[in-house]
């Protein structure tokens, strides 16, 4: 679970103005974010399969969320992948 500071954090730096909790950019971040830490869980705990199932949910979503930004705004998707360090 990401805590509100560091979601704050995320907004801060990746909307696109005071506030922004809905661009594509912030999401994606968010989503990493909560990605990454649920990778470090499930390094301990290989048998939770539920949470392993959350895992796989969100990096689908995420991968959704940057097809969109891929055909909408090029750079954006670019610039974004360099910055969280995304494969792709």
């Amino acid at each position: 679970m990401i805590s509100k500071e560091k979601k704050a954090e995320i907004i801060e730096a990746y909307g696109r103005k005071p506030g922004d909790t809905g661009s594509p950019e912030v999401q994606i971040a968010i989503l990493t974010e909560r990605i990454t830490e649920l990778t470090e869980h499930l390094k301990v705990n290989q048998k939770d399969h539920h949470s392993r199932r959350g895992l796989l949910k969100m990096v689908g979503q995420r991968r959704g969320l940057l097809d969109y930004l891929k055909r909408s705004d090029i750079e954006a998707y670019r610039n974004l992948i360099v910055r969280l360090g995304i494969r792709k």
